[in-house]
């Protein structure tokens, strides 16, 4: 297939098939997931089931590749959507506007071939983790991106390995109270910097994170990478056949 044909030569014929045949649901399509979701598609993977209840606004435009003047007002995931058959016609999207709680019924997780969790809040990020574990399905979460200006400090790690980061630091006390461990995470050993906000929103009465373009994309590409190689059973460490 031409559309593929550059990976092809990366990966071989297999390995193009088996990204084909995956499913892959993406929760949050914002300023990481987004990137994620980008990244799937152009590398082909032929099932995206993508979740997010957002609509764009023009405070994204900094950050997040779905935000456009055009799109200004969309649901994410519904521009998401678009945005994916844009890139590949015969991938099979399923967009749906939701928020995930551990509510939230109608999830069979076992059909997916892997989870990504993109989602902000630590009790629907615990939710799906939970989920996922107990459907025995891969699933890699993201740390906190805001704040932060150094991409090359982003790294992937067991939850429970993880450092500095705040959120991280929130995630693995919970886990470990649910008694899950082994979840693969990104997350940044770059303490957060100043947050130089002159007013807050939400209510704890702390300013949202700052964010600057690079810091959800470098994130975003660290986790779709990070599901590429699993899905083509491409171990770390492995070293390729040189040329």
């Amino acid at each position: 297939m031409e559309r593929f044909s550059r990976e092809e030569q990366l990966i071989g014929r297999e390995g193009l098939l088996k990204l084909q045949g995956a499913r892959v649901a993406v929760f949050g399509a914002g300023g990481v997931g987004g990137y994620v979701i980008e990244t799937l598609a152009r590398a082909g993977v032929g099932a995206l089931d993508i979740i997010d209840p957002d609509e764009i606004s023009l405070s994204n435009c900094n950050r997040q590749l779905l935000a456009l003047e055009s799109t200004l007002g969309k649901n994410k995931a519904l521009a998401a959507k678009e945005r994916v058959l844009d890139i590949n016609p015969a991938c099979k999207v399923t967009a749906l506007p939701l928020f995930f709680t551990g509510e939230t019924a109608g999830f069979d997780f076992s059909r997916y071939s892997y989870v990504v969790d993109a989602i902000d809040t630590v009790s629907s990020k615990l939710s799906l983790i939970a989920a996922c574990k107990r459907a025995g399905t891969p699933v890699i979460t993201c740390m906190g991106t805001g704040n932060k200006l150094d991409p090359g400090a982003f790294r992937v790690a067991e939850v429970e390995k993880t450092s500095v980061c705040p959120l991280a630091r929130v995630m693995r006390r919970e886990l470990k109270r649910l008694g899950i461990t082994g979840v693969k995470a990104v997350y940044s050993t770059e303490p957060p910097w100043e947050n130089h906000a002159l007013d807050t929103k939400g209510n704890t009465g702390h300013p949202a994170p700052g964010s600057i373009s690079y810091g959800p994309a470098a994130a975003g590409l660290l986790l779709a990478a990070q599901v590429i190689r699993e899905l083509l059973g491409i171990n770390r460490g492995k070293i390729a056949k040189k040329c």
